[in-house]
């Protein structure tokens, strides 16, 4: 039998100019579900998250809140660290922030080898910038009114000296690229990023200088500049493995000669899937092999934000329902790929009918019978993981195999209200024995599907099954 390849996957890195945002969790849920589901088939997994520290954006941002920028930085890199760590109790291998040394050692080789390529330049320029998004738009990309389509605020015309990097000489690479189906997920996406190329790529500046924003990485032999922002915070995927310094043993085994896959917000693909492969193609690297791009979650029909009072905040989420309510919620009821739209009202709905009084009641169900009427526990054998379930997961459709979970509590649900075995057990207890054991059986195989989406709730149902015991109720009532 060949041996498995290593499965690398990352989020991207959000920028730490204000807390966690509920897209943020959804990404990071979705990444940990899909490692945990990889490490459930035996393979080898290492899961990259972390935080984007440089910029303009970022440097703005602690001006105005009258810090230092390396305190202000570590304030809000600490706030996401909590969220993966102690909020979602994510599985990753790594936590990079790009003030890392090994990070900034990294991007500076990166630098140098597309130096060495002749992809760097160092040119006049004179563009239209948006802060917010920190890159120079054609003015063709932004409204009547030159504003940028995403932050809405007028761009600013910058005049200066900077180094280039040469796109336009990846035109054809990254055409061939994109005309590969399954480079991106869902398809829509890489026929988007494919048209954006084939429209032709225009070089885009990659230094800033440090007389006008000064955080950021030194570029390699030229102190009177900083390195842009998107160049620097890119090589994460491949410095948190260890590329570019003394020992590249991970950096082989999972990107080299693994499988790659990148997760972002649908917002990205001209960074992820155009501009990154090639830095990575100038430097000699392979190319991603996936990237999977999910849409954004709405509230009450607009963008969540504060002066319109409709931000859902995934510390209040998880503060209200618990960390496994909270994955279940945003793995099954929001879209994989499209956008969504959430509230409150929504998420007490869901949380009631399917949790409450769907898994949780079919679990206190199943094993209060199996404590009162079985004798030992069940020897469950080895589950086997559905075809439908993992055809979902392996494209990437989180919300299809929480469907087909659900499926099954539902399906098990109904064959006891049709069978009452807790009735048939007064007139003939070994059919009802018989029953309440396959009951159990099923439970277990319902308990293994979830371990990569609700892993605490997977472990709670084993260990119930195991001990034959009725556990304490998985999913507390809102009104308690």
């Amino acid at each position: 039998m060949a041996e498995k390849k290593a499965r690398y996957l990352t989020t991207t890195l959000p920028y730490v100019n204000d807390d966690p945002h509920l897209g943020h969790a959804l990404e990071f849920i979705q990444a940990d579900t899909i490692a945990r589901y990889w490490r459930l088939l035996g393979y080898d997994v290492f899961f990259n998250t972390g935080t984007d520290e440089h910029g303009q954006k970022i440097a703005n941002k602690a001006k105005e809140s009258g810090q230092d920028v390396k305190a202000y930085v570590d304030h809000y890199a600490e706030r996401f660290e909590k969220l993966n760590k102690d909020v979602f109790g994510l599985s990753h291998d790594a936590f990079i922030r790009t003030t890392d040394p090994g990070h900034m050692k990294a991007a500076q080789e990166m630098w140098r080898r597309c130096k060495e390529k002749g992809d760097i330049e160092k040119r006049q320029y004179t563009g239209l910038y948006c802060v917010g998004c920190e890159v120079y738009y054609k003015e063709s990309e932004l409204d009547e009114n030159k504003c940028c389509l995403i932050h809405k605020k007028p761009v600013e015309e910058v005049a200066e000296e900077n180094y280039f990097f040469k796109l336009s000489n990846y035109q054809n690479y990254l055409t061939e690229y994109l005309s590969k189906p399954g480079v991106i997920v869902p398809e829509w996406r890489r026929e988007e990023a494919l048209k954006f190329v084939q429209n032709g790529l225009e070089d885009f500046s990659i230094s800033r200088q440090k007389s006008r924003m000064d955080w950021g990485i030194s570029v390699p032999d030229d102190e009177e500049h900083v390195m842009y922002v998107w160049f620097d915070a890119l090589t994460n995927y491949i410095s948190t493995l260890g590329w570019g310094s003394n020992d590249e043993s991970k950096f082989e085994k999972f990107w080299k000669d693994g499988i790659t896959l990148q997760l972002a917000g649908k917002d990205q693909v001209r960074f992820q899937s155009i501009m990154w492969q090639a830095m990575l193609k100038s430097a000699g690297v392979k190319a991603t092999d996936v990237i999977f791009y999910h849409g954004f979650i709405n509230s009450g029909g607009h963008k969540m934000s504060k002066s319109l009072g409709n931000v859902i905040s995934p510390f209040d989420v998880v503060d209200k329902y618990g960390l496994e309510a909270t994955r279940y919620l945003l793995l099954r009821h929001v879209h994989p790929f499209d956008d969504s739209d959430i509230t409150w009202e929504r998420l007490d709905e869901w949380y009631t009918a399917n949790l409450v009084n769907g898994l949780g009641n079919l679990v206190a169900r199943v094993m209060k019978m199996a404590e009162t009427h079985l004798l030992a526990p069940v020897e469950v054998g080895e589950v086997a993981l559905s075809e439908e379930y993992k055809v979902a997961i392996d494209a990437f459709n989180l919300q299809a195999a929480a469907d087909f979970i659900w499926r099954e509590i539902g399906d098990l649900d109904a064959e006891i209200t049709k069978t009452e075995p807790f009735k048939l057990v007064k007139t003939d207890k070994s059919a009802a024995v018989e029953i309440i054991a396959k009951s159990v059986e099923r439970l277990q195989a319902i308990a293994v599907h979830l371990e990569p989406l609700m892993p605490n709730t997977s472990r709670i149902i084993k260990d119930a099954v195991l001990a034959n015991k009725k556990p304490e109720n998985l999913f507390s009532r809102l009104d308690q």
